[in-house]
C-alpha cells in the first residue's frame, strides 16, 4: 500500500536524519568540537529534543531497507553516503541506530550476493559493486569512533566492520593500519570490559578469515601478545573466544608455502598458551573443546618446529580420548593432525588410541562414530607400520554391526575403511569374510544403497579381489553376489513382488559384478561373465529377474568396454523390449544406450535408424538415446566424438517434440538440452525459434528443455542462455495448462541453480508467478455412484510454490516482500502440500525479514487456527495419510514456535491470545512442547507464559 510513497519516505528521513539545529557538525576548527566524542558529557541541553528525530528517522531508514530488499542498489545510492556522513552523531542512542541501520543495509546485501554471478559483477551495477565504492568513507567514518571511551560504540564499530568484511571479502586490506592499533587497543587495555573484548576477538578473527594471511605479518607480534593475554583472561568467554582466534592465527604465522623468520619464537607462545588452557581440567566445557582444536591445530601446521613439545602435547591428547565429555572434539582434533603433510609422528600414543577408537565404534553417538572412522582411515594411510595386525582384528570386530541399511553413511565409511586395509594391510584381511561381506552382501539387497554408498560399495568389493584372501576370490564374490538372483528364497526376496530381489537392489548388484568384472585381471573369468550374461539373455527359460539382471550388468561393462565383438549383441539387447514386464524393457533400453558408449561408431547410427523405423519402439530407444548422450557429455574426449552427430541427433529428436505421450517429450526435451551443452552457439537459436509453436506439445517440450541446460557450475552456454531466458520463460503467459506447469519447473530450476540468469527480468516474471497461485479449476469425476472434486491447476499451484521457495532463498533482493506475504497468506489455507511449503517460506522470512512478518502477523495466524482446529480427517480423509496430516500440524507448530521467538511478538495482542488457546488444548500444548525439545529450548523459553 506504501510503494509509492517509498521513495518520498526515504527523501524526507535522509533529510531530517542530519536534524540537529544546536549543533554545528562542519566547523572544525574549535578544539573542543574536534573532540566531542572522548566528552560528550561537556556539551548538554536539556530541552534539545531533536536526537528523537534523528533517532526516528534511522529506525524508519532501517525498516525500509528490511522490507525493500529490491531497492538496494538505489539505497547504496542515496541513503549510504548519508548513514556514512552521519556516524558522527554525537548522541550515543542516535549513533547506535545508525550503525544498526547500515548494519542492515549489509545483511540484505549478504542474503542477496550469492544469487550473482562473476560475469554480474563485471557488467552490471550490483549492491556488491556499490558497497566496494563506499569502503573508504565508511573506514574513514568510523576511525576516530574506534579510540572513543564508550564501550557501546566500539562494539557497534567492530561488529559493523565484521558485517561488512564478511560481504564484500578482504576489503579492509588496503585499512589495516588504520583498523589494527584501535583493536589492539580495545584487546590489551586495562580495565577494558569482557564485552569489549571478546567484540574485538570477534572481529580480529574475521579480519584473518576474510583475508590472505601475508597482509597480517607486519603486525603479528602485537596481535600474537594481545591474543595471548586474552588467553590467560579470567572469563571464560573470553578465553573461548580467543582460542579460537588463536586457531586462526596458526595459518597466519606460517601460511602455506612460506617461511618466517620469527615462526619458531611465535608458535612456541601460542604453543605455551594453549598448553597451559589444555593442561587444567576444571575450565569451562566450551574452553576445553577450543583448547583441543587449537592445539590440534597447532601440531598440524608447525609440528616440524615443536618436535621436542610432541611429548608433552600428544599424551594429553590421549587423556582427553579417554574422557567421554572431551572425545568426540580430540578425535576431530587427532583428524586435523593425521591430515598435516608434516607426517606429525603419533608413535608416543597410537598403540594405547587405537585400540580405544576402536571402542568408540560401538557408542550410539552418530557424530563420534562418523568422526572415528574418518580418523582410523587417516590413520591407516599414514601410520599403517605402527599398527598390528591384532590391533586390527579387533577393530575388524566392530565394524560389521555398522555396515546395514539403518545408516547408510556410517556404512559407507566403514566399507572405505575395510578397503584401506585391503591396500594398506593386505595380511589382515582374513577375517573380512566372517562378519563384514556377509554384511555387506546383505546391504547390497537394500533399496537404500545408492549414489556415494553404492560407489564406496564397489570399490570394496574389488579391494577384495586385489587384497589375494582365497576366501574371497573373484569367482567366489561373483556367486556370493548373484546367489539372490538365479536362487531366489523368501529370506531375500521382497513381500509382494514377483521379481527376486527389490528392484533397487538389481542396480546395486548389477553394479558391483560390472565392476568386478571390468577390474578382472584373468581375461578367462571375464569373459565367462560376459558368456553367462549374454546366455541368460538367450535362454527362454530365465526368469524375468535373471533377465533383468543381465541387462543392467551388461550395460554396466559396455559403458566402459567395447563388447562388439559378441556379434549381433544390440540384437539380443532388443529382444527384450518384447518382455511383458516393464523393468526388463527399461533394463533393456538402459543397457543398449550404455554398450553403444563403448562403441559409438557402429551402435548410435543403429539407434538413431531404429527410433524412425520402429515407432511403437520409440520410447524405450529414446530412452536409450538419452543415456548415450548423458555419458557421453561428461568426457571432453567423447564430445568430440559425439558433436559429428549432433546435427543428425538434433534433427531426429525436433522431429518427436510433438510427440501425445508427455513421457517421450520430457526424454527429447532432455536431449535436447544436453544437446545443447555440447553446441549452444548454433542449437540455442534453433530451438527459439520454436518456442512459439502453434503446438502447445512442442512448447512445453522447448521450455523443458531449457531445464536441463541449466547447472550450478558454469558452462560455456551461460551467457548466451542469460540473453534467451527471458523470452523462453515468457511461456509463463501461455494459455496452456501445461506448458505453463513445464514453465514453473524451468524457472524453479534456473532460480536455483544459476538465479543470476534470471535477476534482471524477475519484474517480469513475478505478476504471472503470483498469477499462478490463485488459479483453480475445480471439477467433480464420477467414479461409480461416487463423485470425487479433481483440481487441475493444483499442479500448477504447488510448482508456483516451489518457485516462490526457491525464489524467496536466492532472488530476494529483487522481491516486493509484502506482494509476496499476499501470496503465502493464499497459500497457507490451500492443500495441505501446498501449506508446508508456505510454512518453510514463513520461517525463512522471520530469520530474514521479521518486520514484515510482525505487520502480516494477523493473516498468519489466522490461516494456522484452522489447521490446529481442523480434525485429522478434515485435513486428509484418506486413512492412509493419517501420517501427512499429523505432520502438517508438526510444522504448523514449528512455524509457531518461530513466531515466538521474534523481538516484537510478545507486544502483538493477536499472538498473545493465540498462545493462550496453544496452551488451552491439551493436543496443541503437546505438540508446542514437543516442537520446543526439539530445537533445544525450555518449555519457558517461548515469551508468552500468561496462563490460560
Amino acid at each position: 500500500e506504501i510503494q509509492e510513497f517509498t521513495s518520498h519516505i526515504i527523501d524526507i528521513s535522509l533529510m531530517y536524519i542530519a536534524y540537529d539545529p544546536n549543533y554545528n557538525y562542519d566547523s572544525e576548527e574549535d578544539d573542543d568540537q574536534d573532540d566531542f566524542l572522548d566528552d560528550e558529557e561537556d556539551y548538554s541541553d536539556d530541552e534539545d529534543m531533536s536526537w528523537k528525530v534523528r533517532r526516528s528517522c534511522a529506525k524508519c531508514l532501517a525498516a525500509v531497507v528490511q522490507a525493500c530488499p529490491e531497492l538496494l542498489c538505489d539505497i547504496y545510492t542515496r541513503v549510504s553516503p548519508v548513514l556514512i556522513s552521519r556516524f558522527r552523531e554525537r548522541e550515543r542512542s542516535v549513533r547506535l541506530d545508525i550503525f544498526n541501520t547500515y548494519a542492515c543495509i549489509l545483511r540484505q546485501t549478504g542474503a542477496s550476493k550469492h544469487a550473482i554471478l562473476p560475469d554480474d559483477e563485471m557488467q552490471d551495477i550490483t549492491p556488491l559493486t556499490l558497497l566496494a565504492t563506499q569502503v573508504e568513507p565508511m573506514v574513514r567514518g568510523l576511525q576516530k569512533l574506534l579510540l572513543d571511551k564508550d564501550d557501546k560504540t566500539r562494539q557497534s564499530c567492530f561488529s559493523l566492520l565484521g558485517d561488512l568484511v564478511n560481504v564484500l571479502p578482504g576489503c579492509l586490506a588496503p585499512y589495516l593500519s588504520n583498523l589494527m592499533p584501535p583493536l589492539h587497543t580495545s584487546m590489551s587495555a586495562k580495565g577494558a570490559s569482557c564485552y569489549i573484548k571478546i567484540s574485538s576477538l570477534v572481529f580480529l578473527r574475521t579480519l584473518l578469515t576474510q583475508h590472505e594471511p601475508d597482509i597480517f605479518q607486519e603486525y603479528l607480534p602485537d596481535t600474537l601478545s594481545c591474543v595471548i593475554g586474552a588467553v590467560q583472561d579470567t572469563f571464560y568467554k573470553v578465553i573461548s573466544e580467543a582460542l579460537l582466534v588463536s586457531e586462526k592465527l596458526v595459518y597466519v604465522i606460517r601460511p602455506p608455502g612460506t617461511t618466517n623468520p620469527k615462526v619458531l619464537e611465535l608458535s612456541v607462545a601460542i604453543f605455551n598458551a594453549t598448553l597451559y588452557r589444555l593442561k587444567e581440567a576444571d575450565l569451562d566445557q566450551e574452553v576445553k573443546e577450543r583448547a583441543i582444536t587449537c592445539m590440534g591445530q597447532l601440531l598440524a601446521n608447525m609440528s616440524d618446529l615443536l618436535h621436542s613439545q610432541l611429548s608433552i602435547a600428544l599424551p594429553l591428547f590421549l587423556d582427553r580420548l579417554k574422557n567421554e565429555i572431551t572425545r568426540l572434539t580430540t578425535v576431530k582434533a587427532l583428524t586435523v593432525i593425521t591430515k598435516s603433510p608434516l607426517n606429525v609422528d603419533l608413535k608416543l600414543i597410537l598403540g594405547e588410541a587405537f585400540p580405544l577408537l576402536g571402542t568408540f565404534l560401538r557408542k550410539t553417538n552418530r557424530a563420534l562414530k562418523l568422526s572415528t572412522l574418518e580418523l582410523l582411515d587417516n590413520i591407516l594411510i599414514k601410520y599403517s607400520s605402527c599398527i598390528t595386525v591384532t590391533m586390527v582384528n579387533e577393530l575388524i570386530d566392530e565394524l560389521p554391526r555398522l555396515i546395514s541399511e539403518s545408516d547408510t553413511h556410517v556404512s559407507q565409511l566403514a566399507l572405505l575403511l575395510v578397503s584401506r586395509l585391503s591396500e594398506t594391510m593386505p595380511q589382515s584381511m582374513d577375517k573380512i569374510p566372517e562378519g563384514v561381506l556377509p554384511a555387506a552382501l546383505t546391504l547390497t539387497r537394500s533399496p537404500l544403497l545408492q549414489g556415494s554408498a553404492l560407489t564406496t560399495m564397489t570399490s570394496f568389493f574389488c579391494s577384495l579381489v586385489r587384497s589375494g584372501n582365497r576366501s574371497s576370490t573373484f569367482v567366489e564374490l561373483i556367486q556370493h553376489l548373484t546367489n539372490p538372483v538365479y536362487n531366489p528364497s523368501p529370506a531375500t526376496q521382497p513381500a509382494n513382488s514377483p521379481l527376486a530381489v527389490h528392484k533397487q537392489a538389481f542396480y546395486s548388484t548389477s553394479s558391483c559384478v560390472a565392476a568386478l568384472a571390468l577390474h578382472c585381471a584373468n581375461p578367462r573369468e571375464y569373459q565367462s561373465v560376459i558368456a553367462k550374461l549374454l546366455d541368460n539373455l538367450e535362454s527362454k527359460d530365465m526368469s524375468c529377474s535373471v533377465r533383468l539382471f543381465a541387462l543392467l550388468t551388461l550395460g554396466g561393462i559396455g559403458k566402459f568396454r567395447d563388447l562388439s565383438e559378441h556379434q549381433d549383441l544390440h540384437k539380443i539387447i532388443m529382444s527384450s523390449f518384447n518382455s511383458p514386464t516393464e523393468e526388463v524393457k527399461s533394463a533393456a533400453s538402459y543397457a543398449l544406450g550404455n554398450v553403444s558408449v563403448g562403441n559409438l561408431n557402429l551402435y548410435l547410427p543403429f539407434i538413431l535408424n531404429e527410433i524412425q523405423e520402429n515407432p511403437k519402439r520409440q520410447y524405450l530407444l529414446l530412452h536409450s538415446l538419452k543415456e548415450v548422450i548423458t555419458s557421453m557429455s561428461d568426457d571432453e574426449g567423447n564430445i568430440t566424438i559425439l558433436k559429428n552427430y549432433v546435427p543428425d541427433i538434433w534433427n531426429l529428436l525436433i522431429r518427436y517434440m510433438e510427440s501425445p505421450e508427455e513421457g517421450s517429450r520430457k526424454i527429447v526435451a532432455a536431449c535436447l538440452g544436453k544437446l545443447m551443452l555440447i553446441s549452444h552457439e548454433n542449437l540455442l537459436p534453433k530451438l527459439l525459434e520454436y518456442h512459439t509453436s502453434p503446438s502447445a506439445n512442442v512448447r512445453s517440450t522447448v521450455v523443458t528443455a531449457i531445464k536441463y541446460t541449466v547447472r550450478e557450475e558454469a558452462q560455456p552456454i551461460d551467457t548466451m542462455l542469460k540473453q534467451y531466458i527471458g523470452e523462453f520463460l515468457s511461456l509463463l503467459k501461455d494459455k496452456d495448462l501445461n506448458v505453463r506447469r513445464m514453465a514453473l519447473v524451468t524457472l524453479n530450476s534456473t532460480a536455483h541453480n544459476k538465479p543470476a540468469l534470471i535477476r534482471e527480468h524477475m519484474e517480469s516474471i513475478l505478476p504471472d508467478l503470483y498469477k499462478e497461485t490463485t488459479i483453480k479449476l475445480k471439477r467433480e469425476v464420477e467414479m461409480g455412484p461416487f463423485k470425487y472434486p479433481v483440481d487441475d491447476a493444483l499442479d500448477n499451484r504447488k510448482a508456483a510454490f516451489e518457485c516462490m521457495y526457491t525464489v524467496l532463498q536466492n532472488c530476494m533482493d529483487r522481491v516486493n516482500v509484502f506482494q509476496f506475504l499476499d501470496h503465502i497468506e493464499i497459500g497457507l489455507k490451500d492443500v495441505p502440500d501446498i501449506k508446508m511449503l508456505t510454512y518453510l517460506m514463513v520461517l525463512r522470512l522471520i530469520r530474514i525479514n521479521p518486520n514484515a512478518i510482525i505487520l502480516k502477523l494477523e493473516s498468519i495466524l489466522e490461516p494456522l487456527r484452522e489447521t490446529f482446529q481442523s480434525k485429522l480427517k478434515d485435513i486428509c480423509p484418506i486413512g492412509q495419510e493419517v501420517e501427512k496430516a499429523q505432520e502438517l500440524k508438526r510444522s504448523a507448530m514449528r512455524t509457531v514456535v518461530a513466531l515466538s521467538k521474534m523481538p516484537d511478538a510478545e507486544k502483538h495482542p493477536t499472538f498473545i491470545d493465540f498462545m493462550k488457546k496453544i496452551r488451552a488444548n491439551k493436543e496443541t500444548e503437546l505438540l508446542l512442547e514437543q516442537e520446543l525439545q526439539a530445537n533445544q529450548a525450555s518449555y519457558d523459553d517461548v515469551i508468552f507464559s500468561v496462563d490460560p
